[in-house]
């Protein structure tokens, strides 16, 4: 492929050597070089791509593209191409590459704190009822036919985003739904396309830290890139910052919510109690007319499916696929309802830091369970606000809370739930410590009590545990049919 093809969309300077040249690959990973290939410079939080400039021109790079002075030896024959951002360049060029297969399909891009993942699942169910073939990209997975790949980031570097595309489109896919982070908006990694439909769910300060975003100001900020790179942008309208999130925004705009000015409304929302089932019943109103029952519990339910029929009315799904898909849809690790009783509730969830658990365990209070128990621990090497924080909310919360083990990675599990300890402490709350989670989950499941409602928390899709560097296979729900086969259920 001829470098002018790749950098068609771009402002460039040559600084040195041919544009003219064949590149045989696209390389961002200094140990991947190949002969011919062009290579992007791509600074990180521990690494700079600048730093090896010399090092792969002289093992077969015949394009370099820097954003700052390089240093190759004369002998190399190498063009040199400077641009403003490596990561933005990258993500044109990639896009070039893989034939700009974005252009060719839907794509579908949702932010937001907290309900990416439910929603793009939703979504991909009602579209596919309605007879689309959908690529998923998200937090757990990307989907591309009956092929699965476990995400390493939410929203993959541009170039893995872009060979994504490319693998959907040829697999057959009309459209693509993905969950697009606010660190994938910050670091260019869904530039060089546009995105048919944009999508707010909501937002709370989280990810503001080292490495990740400076201020709430900064990450607000980040997730409102979404909507200069979107035709038509569909908000919840009910989020207090939601203004603020779309100030600037150049796409058309619609709103989704419970408050009358939305342009599609959730009224006459009721709580559905069945055993071992919560689920919430409402009507849509506005833009479109019906009713539906979600079986997955609480308000942010209904905004999950508020979403993913406000972004599927624009492909025309009937009603009767909306219905059926928000049914039928499960997402793994979220809100997921296990059945191990007709007498209880037991489901899995990713809550995995306090804001989350809160949500959580506020939620499924409305629904008056005989006791609410909820089951966690924390991640080693993180945090210990996070640990303090989770104690005291699920202390104030819960009837019972079972303190365990998450991902203690190089930690000792017992220093982890000390600190969960110090924060439940705070509260009145009762507690007891089971530091395996084994054993954790056995001891809910014996002692689940009729009306209960039991959370294993903040392990949610993850099918491992993480211990010194090493994951070992944990499975919540392998798990949990071990336990019901040793009872012969």
């Amino acid at each position: 492929m001829k470098l002018t093809d790749l950098l068609q969309k771009l402002e460039y300077k040559c600084m040195r050597g041919n544009e003219e040249i064949e590149v045989t690959e696209v390389v961002y990973d200094s140990r991947k070089i190949t002969e011919g290939c062009l290579f992007i410079c791509i600074e990180g939080a521990n690494f700079d791509g600048h730093t090896y400039a010399s090092a792969v021109a002289e093992n077969g790079a015949k394009v370099l593209i820097v954003s700052k002075e390089v240093q190759v030896p004369e002998q190399c024959d190498v063009t040199i191409i400077q641009v403003e951002n490596t990561r933005y360049a990258m993500a044109f060029i990639s896009a070039a590459y893989f034939g700009n297969p974005a252009d060719h399909m839907k794509v579908i891009g949702i932010t937001g704190t907290k309900g990416k993942t439910t929603t793009t699942y939703l979504v991909k169910n009602m579209l596919e009822l309605a007879g689309h073939k959908v690529g998923l990209v998200g937090t757990i997975e990307a989907v591309i036919g009956d092929k699965k790949i476990p995400a390493s980031n939410t929203t993959p570097e541009s170039y893995v985003l872009q060979s994504y595309f490319r693998e959907m489109l040829d697999a057959g896919c009309d459209t693509v739904v993905m969950e697009v982070s606010s660190q994938g908006l910050m670091l260019h990694r869904t530039q060089g396309f546009v995105f048919d439909l944009g999508i707010f769910t909501n937002i709370e300060p989280d990810h503001i830290g080292p490495n990740e975003h400076e201020s709430f100001e900064e990450y607000m900020a980040c997730k409102g890139l979404l909507f200069k790179q979107c035709r038509v942008g569909i908000a919840n309208g009910d989020d207090q910052h939601y203004k603020t999130v779309l100030a600037g925004h150049t796409c058309a705009l619609e709103t989704y919510g419970f408050a009358q000015e939305a342009d599609l409304q959730a009224v006459h929302m009721e709580l559905v109690t069945r055993p071992g089932y919560l689920g919430v019943d409402f009507d849509v109103k506005g833009l479109m007319n019906f009713s539906v029952e979600v079986d997955t519990p609480g308000r942010f339910s209904v905004y999950n499916a508020l979403a993913a029929i406000a972004i599927c009315r624009h492909f025309e799904v009937p009603e009767e696929d909306i219905k059926r898909a928000l049914i039928q849809a499960k997402v793994k690790g979220r809100i997921e309802m296990v059945k191990v009783s007709d007498e209880f509730t037991l489901m899995i969830d990713y809550a995995h830091n306090a804001m989350a658990l809160e949500s959580l365990l506020t939620t499924l209070k409305e629904y008056h369970p005989k006791r609410l128990v909820c089951l966690f621990g924390c991640g080693g090497n993180r945090s210990k606000l996070r640990r303090y924080e989770m104690g005291e909310v699920s202390g104030k919360l819960a009837d019972l809370t079972v303190i365990t083990s998450d991902n203690p990675r190089f930690e000792e599990p017992l220093d982890i739930i000390a600190d969960i300890r110090t924060g439940i402490q705070k509260t009145a709350g009762n507690y007891i410590e089971i530091p395996d989670r084994r054993e954790a989950i056995a001891y809910v499941i014996h002692h689940g009590e009729p009306g209960d409602v039991i959370v294993l928390a903040g392990k949610g899709h993850e099918d491992y545990q993480e211990i010194k560097g090493v994951h070992y296979p944990m499975d919540e729900r392998v798990i949990i049919a071990d336990i019901l086969q040793q009872e012969g259920k």
